[in-house]
């Protein structure tokens, strides 16, 4: 028997209070360890230090703090990203916007490429992972978040990507691009998801769309014809039940071939149009 001050590390997982897959990815970022190393030393009694350090962390989880941030990393699109406080948690939704932009960056040509609203620069590496002959510019409003983002840019090998600072358009003074993406804040001010689970702890600018989720949307669709080179398109990641709303308002802009696409949830996540000539 193991005394009460030595315990494995399949106890402490079990001891954790966390759900098993957030205990295992917290375990295995403190010994620097995966998941098939856990399972195949379930039995190997635990450094008195590494247990520490683990229940911290637990204690965080336990208190709503996102896992990415606990070990300030989130995979996207194959790619290992930094994240942290100053940026919003890259989704698998987003993925959907990632996809749809690809359809329109042909392999083997050189495109322009403007990602707007950054964050982490998830969509813009994705990008620029798939597409090392496109040129791409990632704007932030957040000088933290652009910071994260250049860092992962770095550290991915991903040069062909500018970071810019600038609330939307306000940077972008005469640029046009073949293909802009963006995964804008929609939430509305007063949903209650914004108070609830890992929103409570990102950045209520890359969440809050104003009073109807759209503050952000308006913006980007009202100057989007002005920065895309004829006949480039406009993507736009949204929120579940947002797809007519944000319909509408490109084929009010001017957009034409507007089409919504669903993602692996069968939800219309994405929006994308194209500027006429």
């Amino acid at each position: 028997m193991h005394s009460s001050a030595s315990r494995t590390l399949a106890e402490v997982l079990a001891d954790s209070g966390l759900a098993a897959v957030d205990a295992r990815i917290l375990l295995g970022h403190v010994m620097g360890r995966d998941r098939a190393w856990l399972a195949a030393h379930a039995g190997d009694v635990i450094d008195g230090d590494v247990r520490v350090r683990f229940e911290t962390l637990a204690r965080m989880r336990r208190d709503g703090e996102p896992v990415a941030y606990l070990i300030g990393r989130r995979e996207f699109y194959g790619l290992d990203l930094e994240v942290g406080r100053g940026v919003l948690i890259p989704r698998p939704e987003t993925e959907t916007a990632v996809e749809v932009a690809l359809l329109h960056l042909p392999p083997d040509e050189e495109r322009s490429v403007l990602d707007l609203g950054t964050g982490s620069g998830a969509i813009a590496l994705a990008l620029a992972s798939q597409r090392p002959r496109a040129g791409i510019v990632a704007t932030d409003v957040s000088p933290a978040a652009l910071a994260i983002a250049a860092r992962n840019a770095q550290r991915l090998g991903l040069s062909r990507v500018r970071f810019v600072c600038s609330d939307w358009w306000s940077a972008l003074h005469g640029e046009r691009f073949d293909v802009i993406v963006s995964n804008p804040p929609y939430v509305a001010s007063g949903d209650p998801h914004l108070r609830e689970g890992d929103l409570r702890f990102e950045p209520a600018l890359a969440l809050d769309g104003g009073a109807a989720g759209l503050a952000a949307i308006d913006a980007i669709v009202s100057g989007a014809a002005s920065h895309l080179k004829p006949p480039g398109m406009l993507v736009i990641e949204h929120g579940f039940d947002q797809a007519e709303a944000i319909g509408a308002r490109f084929a009010a802009a001017g957009f034409r071939d507007v089409i919504g696409t669903r993602d692996l949830a069968g939800i219309i996540r994405v929006t994308a149009g194209r500027v006429a000539g």
